[in-house]
């Protein structure tokens, strides 16, 4: 008889009746109807699906659920509210760094863990950890200042 998994996810304790090897992403999509990791490539390099895993950032596409059972999951909606957005979620809107949307969950996950490791980081820095998060519109340059922006260094003209 197949044992139910345990999965904490944004804090919550979800008892699950799935198969050891289903991804993450699916799980999270089909089961807890959370939508902010995306389903891009499948294979773990766009980075749409990106959630966090103990604060690392990991690609929930390849994933299996069943390597998950001690560990925090935290998706794009763990992070803050419409109403008390996370500091990253208020960077990227203020700087309007989404156009489509679609990378907006890798980027802002992406950049959540590395603002935990490297609170100040270097504009080389954040092109280096955000390279694997694809991003077909052309909003770069945005995504860059919206992670400048939350690790306190781009302020609006009027507050400098």
């Amino acid at each position: 008889m197949k044992k139910p998994l345990t999965l904490w996810v944004n804090d919550q304790e979800h008892l699950l009746d799935v198969p050891s090897q289903t991804p993450l992403l699916y799980v999270l999509r089909n089961d807890l109807e959370l939508n902010g990791p995306k389903f891009g490539c499948g294979l773990g390099e766009c980075g749409a699906c990106t959630v966090l895993v103990d604060g690392m950032a990991a690609r929930a596409c390849v994933l299996p659920v069943g390597r998950l059972a001690n560990c925090r999951v935290t998706t794009l909606e763990g992070l803050g509210t419409i109403e008390n957005p996370d500091l990253v979620q208020n960077a990227f809107i203020t700087e309007q760094a989404a156009q489509c949307g679609y990378c907006m969950n890798g980027m802002i996950m992406t950049t959540k863990a590395l603002l935990a490791h490297n609170p100040r980081p270097s504009e080389m820095e954040i092109k280096a950890a955000l390279k694997y998060n694809l991003c077909r519109c052309g909003t770069h340059i945005e995504i860059i200042h919206a992670v400048q922006r939350a690790s306190g260094q781009r302020f609006d003209k009027d507050m400098v």
